[in-house]
């Protein structure tokens, strides 16, 4: 990836946060999948399993930011991007906001549970943290919309 911008990386990592919501959609669980890089290199990644593990914290994020402090040896990650297919919620965003991450990467946006929601003037998030919203937000909204509409039938 020699001459590849700055969206094309987005894109390509977003599209590896699709393969881990796939899986979780596979597994029956929300499909939210996220990876988390530092310098160009994936070190963590993530899906749902609040559904396997039984537990209401076990978000696509939260793994992530585990595997990614256990790869690092450490809980601090302001060197790292998480991409995540759908905005984080308020308490992922706690999470990310103690792991003083650098920089999130989020697709589809969440107007019920997104942690844009609780904000008022004040975000969880580290004030150094970078904020890409919209990366392949139409894929990420329709594999959301796809396994929701199946839970109705």
């Amino acid at each position: 990836m020699l001459h590849e911008s700055d969206s094309e990386r987005d894109e390509r990592f977003m599209l590896m946060a699709l393969d881990e919501a796939a899986q979780a959609f596979a597994e029956d669980e929300i499909p939210i999948g996220a990876v988390i890089t530092l310098g160009g290199k994936v070190i963590a990644r993530g899906h749902n399993r609040t559904e396997a593990l039984r537990d209401v914290s076990a978000h696509a994020e939260m793994q992530a930011i585990t595997a990614a402090a256990d790869w690092l040896g450490g809980k601090y990650l302001p060197d790292c991007t998480l991409y995540v297919t759908v905005e984080p919620c308020i308490m992922c965003a706690g999470a990310l906001g103690w792991s003083q991450i650098g920089r999130i990467v989020y697709g589809a946006s969440d107007e019920k549970k997104g942690y844009h929601t609780y904000i008022a003037d004040r975000s969880p998030l580290h004030p150094k943290t970078q904020i890409t919203p919209g990366v392949l937000a139409d894929e990420c909204a329709a594999l959301m919309r796809d396994f929701f509409r199946k839970k109705r039938r």
